[in-house]
């Protein structure tokens, strides 16, 4: 009988001891749990409780294979619970061995289907093992049983955005946030998520969040400044990145973003130095290779950019940025390489691939591979399908009508550049009592006299070069904004992702881009009957409008100086027929250059007049000369000078010879209003037909061909038949004062009403379609 009683006392003092020591583990009290289990098992060493608990004491102290043998050993002599099961599977899974984890999981929720610990934890299991989709549900089932489960709110919200379905994650992110506010990894994932959304003005508030906690997480610095960045808030960018550096010196990632910061801000050796410092850490690092390789080919380094280039496509041919080494290389006049890579190139955009579609207009004359270029490129960074961008939407019913169309012209090029002095007479001339005319500038006010004289010519100009995409798009709604036209397309500087969540209902592609955008949210491109003909459609996703005559507007009070510089000052021989192209030099194509040289071997003491627009492409120029048999000396570069000065020295020139795909566009129009005659060869895309189509307009259709053999003849003819050329010459003479090319009235009165064609067609509520403006009377 007294060892019954004894039995029962042990017993009685286990429980006790095992009570005493729950609690004690409960409150975080480790050290004093564990001895409490430990005199457990001294009386009874096989005792299942004491034996898990301990185990789950050595799991917290991180102490896994130790737990792993202490839960795995309870786990036989208890089948049936729930809580065994559910703590030895998480152990597996904190070694490692998910698959195991997930059998021992399912075990558990067997035992206990409503164990939502147990789901949360077999979530985090099959999120391990990749299986997203079902990790989702299973932190659903947790979160059925219990709605206000922080931790597995956050680790939902880490399995979409895994997914990219971020704007759930977010969602799950700001709920776990308002059951534990402190919690700054959730607060860091949350504006992750923001940032990838583009909903940056958010994600800056939430990475403040974590930084007014946690000042020094050098990686909330360096994601605060990227979302600066996308901003284009580059000095505050900067700023957060050296306060990253601060503490983490040896982050290249950050000082390759820092590098970005300083060449958005134009400071290229510092940008240079700081790419060079990212690199120098992670010698494989393919976007600082690649931004360094970009930020040489801006600068006009281009024989600096190639080596650059070829460093990073040794690193990986693969990145996205990889055949930017075809534009330095054309502007450099390094053909050989041109064709190696536009040979490859052209299977990659037929396959699908990302490639700026403005570098593509050099490189063929083929409008179906300009049209793939294009989409892919839109599909790729201007996808209204992007998380966080809004759906290109028509309305499915009538518009009411408005005293005045609203329209707004965006470009950075509102200060000394070609697309101001061909658009300033136009904003000028606009009808004030049938339009409200809006500037939208993101390029640099240059502080010059074309700069005010657009700034006073709009009803309306705003400088949007330090808001993001979000906020500029947002203005243009707030100002009611009816037309949007897009002076850059694709050219340097663009920035058509403020259009792609449609902030106007109508929006036009013209002048500055001569191709498609292959963009959903542009409704029409702006052309004429030669540059775009309307069986061309096939090629764009806008709609074609015609402009009667020609689609290029041009201002007809640009100065010409009235001093000519001599042969002498311009570096020209005294005596000699002069051919001329000052078109920048990656428009300059060797089947063209081959025809160049043959006239100037045909031609005695004839030269050739070029824009010397870098060393690299001189150089090599010369060299090709040489190689042709022509006397290097014959290849005379020109400075860059002021338009007045530019236009009066085309009069040094005899005949201005057009490069072929990419023809002279304002370099044309700028060459006929001078008075020289330009030869032109015609090609298929939009951008080999501009030159065409200003010849036309000033009555000179005889200079144009549709051949190089024709081009050539017809180049010959003229340079050696000086009646035939002094005849040209007195025709442009003539023409160039009453043709349709420099009315500038005229041209705003067609273009106002295509816009107007195109309010109306918007007004009845149908989609946007083809048509061609009546020539004025």
């Amino acid at each position: 009988m007294a060892k019954v009683l004894l039995s029962k006392k042990k017993e009685q003092a286990i429980q006790q001891l095992l009570a005493r020591g729950t609690e004690l583990h409960r409150m975080g009290r480790l050290a004093e749990a564990e001895l409490h289990y430990r005199e457990v098992l001294e009386v009874k060493p096989r005792q299942v409780d004491a034996q898990h608990l301990l185990g789950v004491i050595r799991a917290q102290q991180g102490r896994l294979l130790e737990a792993l043998e202490l839960i795995g050993g309870a786990s036989p002599a208890r089948p049936d619970s729930a809580a065994i099961q559910s703590d030895y599977g998480l152990v597996l899974h904190r070694l490692g061995r998910h698959a195991e984890a997930l059998v021992t999981f399912d075990r558990a929720l067997r035992l206990k289907p409503d164990d939502f610990a147990a789901l949360g934890n077999r979530g985090n299991v099959l999120a391990s093992l990749g299986r997203l989709e079902e990790a989702v549900a299973s932190y659903d089932g947790a979160l059925k049983f219990r709605p206000h489960y922080a931790e597995v709110l956050s680790n939902r919200g880490h399995a979409l955005a895994a997914l990219g379905r971020y704007d759930e994650a977010v969602g799950g992110y700001r709920k776990a946030l308002m059951l534990r506010p402190g919690d700054m990894l959730v607060q860091s994932s949350l504006a992750n998520a923001l940032a990838v959304l583009a909903r940056y003005e958010e994600a800056l508030v939430a990475y403040d969040a974590v930084l007014a906690a946690s000042p020094g997480d050098a990686a909330a610095l360096t994601n605060r400044g990227n979302t600066l960045l996308y901003l284009s808030r580059h000095e505050a960018a900067l700023e957060s990145y050296e306060r990253a550096l601060a503490i983490n010196p040896r982050d290249a990632m950050t000082l390759n973003n820092r590098g970005s910061a300083l060449k958005n801000l134009k400071r290229e050796e510092a940008a240079l130095a700081s790419y060079d410092a990212a690199i120098a850490i992670r010698p494989d690092f393919a976007d600082a290779l690649y931004n360094r390789a970009n930020l040489l080919k801006n600068a006009k380094r281009y024989d600096e950019a190639l080596v650059a280039y070829d460093r990073a496509r040794a690193v990986d041919a693969e990145h996205p940025e990889a055949f930017g080494a075809i534009d330095a290389a054309q502007a450099a006049c390094e053909w050989g390489r041109v064709e190696i890579l536009a040979t490859e190139l052209r299977g990659r955009i037929e396959g699908g691939m990302p490639f700026t579609p403005f570098a593509l207009l050099a490189l063929c004359d083929d409008p179906l591979l300009h049209w793939k270029c294009a989409t892919n490129y839109a599909a790729d960074r201007l996808s209204v399908g992007q998380p966080g961008v809004a759906p290109a939407l028509r309305p499915a019913v009538a518009v009411p009508s408005r005293e005045k169309i609203r329209i707004a012209y965006l470009s950075s090029d509102f200060h000394e550049h070609a697309t101001a002095y061909l658009i300033a007479d136009l904003i000028e001339q606009h009808d004030r009592s049938r339009f409200d005319v809006v500037g939208i500038s993101f390029g640099p006010d240059d502080g010059s006299e074309m700069r005010r004289r657009l700034t006073s010519a709009f009803h309306q100009f705003f400088d949007v070069q330090g808001m993001s995409d979000h906020a500029a798009a947002a203005l243009l709604t707030k100002l009611d904004i009816d037309i949007a036209v897009d002076l850059k397309g694709y050219t340097k500087g663009y920035r058509s992702e403020l259009l792609r969540g449609r902030p106007a209902p109508i929006q036009v592609n013209y002048l500055g881009y001569p191709g498609t955008m292959g963009a959903d949210f542009i409704d029409y491109v702006l052309a004429d009957v030669i540059t775009v003909p309307f069986e061309q459609q096939p090629f764009y996703t806008e709609k074609i409008v015609h402009l009667p005559e020609c689609y290029q507007v041009n201002d007809d009070r640009r100065l010409i100086a009235d001093q000519t510089p001599t042969r002498r000052e311009a570096g020209l021989p005294e005596q000699g027929l002069v051919f001329c192209c000052f078109n920048n030099t990656h428009k300059i194509a060797a089947p063209v250059f081959d025809v160049w040289m043959r006239l100037l071997e045909a031609v005695p003491a004839s030269v050739l007049w070029l824009l010397g627009d870098n060393a690299a492409a001189m150089a090599n120029l010369r060299r090709e000369a040489q190689a042709r048999g022509v006397d290097p000396a014959r290849l005379v570069f020109a400075t860059r000078c002021p338009l007045d000065e530019h236009l009066a020295r085309h009069r040094l020139a005899d005949l201005f010879l057009d490069t072929l795909p990419y023809n002279a566009h304002t370099t044309a129009s700028d060459a006929l209003w001078a008075g020289l005659a330009v030869l032109t060869c015609q090609g298929q895309a939009f951008a080999g037909r501009v030159a065409a189509s200003l010849l036309q307009a000033v009555g000179l259709p005889e200079l144009i061909t549709t051949s190089l053999a024709e081009y050539e003849a017809v180049a010959l003819r003229l340079a050696t038949d000086q009646a035939y050329l002094a005849a040209v010459g007195v025709k442009l003479a003539h023409s160039r004062l009453t043709s349709t090319l420099f009315d500038t009235r005229r041209f705003t009165r067609h273009i106002e009403a295509a816009y107007e064609t195109m309010w109306e067609i918007h007004h009845r509520g149908e989609a946007p379609r083809n048509f061609a403006i009546e020539t004025a009377v």
